[in-house]
């Protein structure tokens, strides 16, 4: 599986903002995340639905820019940019870096998310 593909594919998918299909499309069945605030989630159902719920509480998307990627064997790294406004009335801004690691099938096993700020 062209790794490099996958991830190319994979950012476009995010860029435009559909986050729940990219997890649907991309991730292994057993795939966890973890991100800096301490969360995470174990299986790739959780993960959609705590997309569903993420994607349903977005209210504006301001922007979402991919600004490049990484892929060394079958680790890989993504630089993005997320501002929206939420239903709540709150913002969000995120620079971050998604480092994925990939399984033989083209598929995420585990998706970390960085900081970038």
């Amino acid at each position: 599986m062209n790794i490099k593909n996958q991830v190319t594919q994979l950012d476009a998918i995010v860029s435009q903002g559909a986050i729940v299909d990219a997890v649907k499309e991309f991730f292994a069945e057993d795939a966890n995340t973890s991100d800096y605030g301490g969360g995470g989630t174990a299986g790739k159902a959780e993960m959609i639905t705590k997309m569903e719920g993420f994607a349903g509480a977005i209210a504006k998307v301001n922007g979402i820019t991919h600004h490049h990627s990484i892929v060394e064997g079958n680790v890989s790294a993504s630089e993005f940019t997320f501002d929206f406004d939420m239903t709540d009335g709150s913002k969000i801004y995120w620079h971050e870096i998604i480092r994925r690691v990939w399984n033989e099938e083209g598929k995420i096993i585990q998706e970390t998310y960085f900081n970038a700020e």
